[in-house]
């Protein structure tokens, strides 16, 4: 079934009642604050790569030139972790007004909240090689030679690229509940420039390849430098740990909404529709999250869709109609009519009170249904206290007459052991006009034919004979299997409207 684009727009997740999730000032704080402690602890790994760069490249500088160097170092540092914290603030700031209102975010407020790993990453990268520019001039002020100027930069350049790579993934990890609320609001649409694979490769490149460059570049340093094996064994181990952490944060990152997937696939398989998986990323994870919705969604429409048709013309034969493709235009059917009708139901709606009446004749109605179906006939309409069935349309029958007979004998004994009503029974063959009839915009499947006006005028007779159940031999002839044994003749009769007599049987 083909959805329209506002249908497939609500087919995913609604926007979330943030003031239920994001609404406490903790949960605020909590994300906030951790995203600080969390983007200060991966710089954390820059500055001992830094440290030892500075270690490694200035063994012979005088007390004063190391003194500047490092109390320079120690100042922009912690000017960094200031300047970063606020600049993450104010560029978030829109963000955390809604959390702290509990309001949805607008489209435009939710693709920021989404871009928060990208900014904090870019601050700190902004924030380190700021840095490396002014600790690189510092050391040449303070008489450094160019070669350890020169090594110095690099070192802090490939820092913080390290630290930019590492911030994003944790800041990733801890603004998942943010995302979440922002995605429910805003989800994607199109896939992001940056796919997964790129991602990956990017992440590769600043947490695990530009450490071991730094690592490269202590071990180049000029003969006349110390301390290059201590230092490089440390930034080899902050290189393994780094490269570790961020690959199992990339993991994560991937493995848990797949994983996710997984499970709600089995219980679609197994039959509950009822599923809305929240989207929690904004790249290609997203999309499948917000395809499956979409998916789901058409799952439900098609449900929906089978039980109406099913409630039209029944569910068994609306199964059977749907996986056979049967058309439901005009066409010529031979099928087997079984009219349906309560005795004296005129006296009843005068004596008995309405809330009973409808009651019985909904007993009644689901004796009927219930046989009918069973028997794979289509009830085709009620006629108030009436039912119109046929066997063999729209779905063909092996035997057609064999089900109409049995279907109709158990619905005289039901409705007999009922002990509420008595019922007329009749049941003729022949070919008859079956297909959808009325107008645009009110359609019904029906046949049309002598065998119809035929069953109804075997079920007036037999309220008149007390025979409650009557079929013409037209029925009986059909028949292929041992239904045949509860039938017996009991005559010839004119009905109305014809002029050669019809022979009649009953069970």
């Amino acid at each position: 079934m083909t959805q329209t684009a506002p249908q497939r727009a609500s087919a995913r997740p609604q926007p979330v009642e943030v003031a239920l999730v994001a609404g406490n000032l903790p949960f605020v704080i909590r994300t906030f604050l951790g995203m600080s402690v969390l983007g200060i602890g991966a710089n954390v790994f820059g500055v001992v790569v830094v440290a030892l760069v500075v270690a490694a490249m200035n063994a012979t500088a005088n007390r004063h030139q190391l003194t500047v160097i490092l109390a320079t170092t120690g100042g922009v540092v912690l000017l960094s972790v200031l300047v970063g914290v606020t600049a993450g603030v104010l560029v978030q700031r829109r963000t955390l007004r809604w959390l702290l209102r509990g309001e949805s975010p607008s489209t435009a407020d939710a693709r920021r909240a989404l871009r928060m790993p990208r900014d904090m990453s870019v601050i700190a990268a902004v924030l380190w090689f700021t840095g490396g520019i002014v600790i690189s001039a510092v050391a040449g002020a303070v008489g450094e030679d160019a070669t350890t100027t020169i090594g110095i930069a690099g070192g802090i350049v490939i820092a913080g690229l390290s630290s930019a790579g590492i911030t994003y993934l944790l800041i990733r990890r801890v603004s998942g509940p943010i995302a979440r609320l922002a995605l429910a609001s805003c989800p994607p649409e199109t896939a992001p420039v940056l796919g997964v694979r790129w991602q990956l490769l990017l992440n590769w490149l600043l947490t695990s390849a530009a450490p071991v460059l730094g690592l490269v570049l202590i071990l180049t340093a000029p003969s006349g430098k110390s301390h290059i094996v201590g230092a490089s064994i440390v930034v080899a181990v902050v290189a393994l740990v780094l490269g570790g952490a961020s690959t199992a944060l990339a993991a994560r990152a991937i493995g848990e909404p797949l994983r996710g997937m997984v499970d709600v696939l089995h219980r679609v398989g197994a039959g509950d529709l009822d599923i809305i998986v929240p989207i929690e990323d904004a790249g290609e994870i997203g999309l499948v999250q917000a395809g499956f919705n979409d998916m789901v969604a058409g799952l439900r429409e098609r449900d929906r869709v089978t039980d109406l048709f099913g409630r039209h013309v029944g569910s068994s034969v609306a199964q059977v109609a749907l996986r056979s493709g049967v058309t439901l235009s005009g066409e010529l059917r031979d099928v087997v009519a079984v009219f349906v009708d309560i005795t004296d139901s005129m006296r009843r709606t005068r004596d008995t009170d309405p809330v009973e009446f409808v009651g019985m004749l909904n007993r009644f109605y689901e004796i009927v249904v219930d046989e009918v179906e069973g028997a794979g006939g289509l009830l085709n309409k009620f006629e108030g206290d009436a039912a119109l069935c046929v066997f063999g349309a729209p779905v063909e029958l092996i035997d057609a007459a064999a089900a109409a007979l049995g279907a109709a004998r158990r619905i005289r004994d039901r409705v007999f052991a009922m002990g509420e009503v008595e019922v007329g029974v009749g049941v003729a063959a022949g070919p008859v006009v079956a297909g959808q009839v009325g107008t645009r915009s009110r359609l019904e499947y029906t046949v049309i034919g002598d065998a119809v006006n035929e069953a109804a005028r075997l079920t007036a007779l037999s309220k008149e004979m007390r025979q409650h159940l009557l079929a013409s031999a037209d029925v009986i002839e059909r028949l292929t299997g041992s239904e045949g044994e509860h039938w017996l003749p009991v005559g010839s009769v004119v009905l109305k409207g014809r002029d050669v007599p019809t022979d009649i049987w009953t069970a």
